[in-house]
């Protein structure tokens, strides 16, 4: 994966702290529509998922499109991101106009993100990913592909600097709470079957 900053500052950032974290080490790739996306993004451990529960992020504008090998944040709504995203198997463009900002794309192995396994296609119940991780999908979906691991190569990307506090404050802030996760997101609508 390469990611643009640019393309979507919150996004990237959180993409970031997660894949420096080993959160995405180990999950698996748990809804694939052939031609259209295939999703990721729950831990395989449920305490990991639950301490992520609540962290949404705000949308960013949409700079890019939602083509082929993009990358994408899955959402329940606006203003929803969490932990879960999508690649983009296809040109979906009218995913641009509903708020899906694409951050990144597969830079090179395409061929092998077409190979991940979609004999199960929507079948996996995101709930249950969460509150029991693997232990639920290793003994319902044997097959299901996974994330070895996921690290960082080249350097971070550049934060924007937080503006100038107007007075200076008379206590140490608090530490800030680690955000958690939405379970329940979805890349986009089901699709339709395809008509014969």
């Amino acid at each position: 994966m390469e990611v643009t900053r640019a393309m979507a500052p919150l996004g990237v950032d959180r993409f970031y702290n997660l894949v420096k974290y080993g959160f995405f080490n180990g999950a698996s790739f748990f809804r694939v529509v052939p031609g259209f996306v295939v999703q990721f993004g729950l831990s395989p451990i449920p305490a990991v998922n639950a301490a992520w529960d609540n962290a949404k992020i705000t949308d960013d504008p949409v700079q890019g499109s939602n083509v082929r090998g993009t990358l994408c944040f899955a959402t329940a709504g606006p203003n929803t991101r969490t932990t879960q995203l999508f690649i983009n198997l296809g040109d979906n463009v009218r995913l641009d106009q509903m708020g899906f900002a694409p951050f990144g794309k597969v830079a090179q192995g395409m061929e092998v993100v077409d190979k991940i396994y979609s004999g199960y296609g929507e079948q996996p119940n995101q709930a249950m990913i969460t509150k029991e991780g693997a232990a639920y999908l290793k003994a319902n979906f044997p097959e299901m592909d996974a994330i070895t691991k996921a690290v960082i190569v080249g350097p971070p990307p550049a934060a924007v600097p937080p503006a100038a506090p107007k007075k200076a404050p008379t206590a140490a802030p608090s530490a800030p709470k680690l955000p958690a996760a939405t379970p329940k997101q979805t890349a986009v609508p089901p699709v339709a079957p395809a008509k014969k």
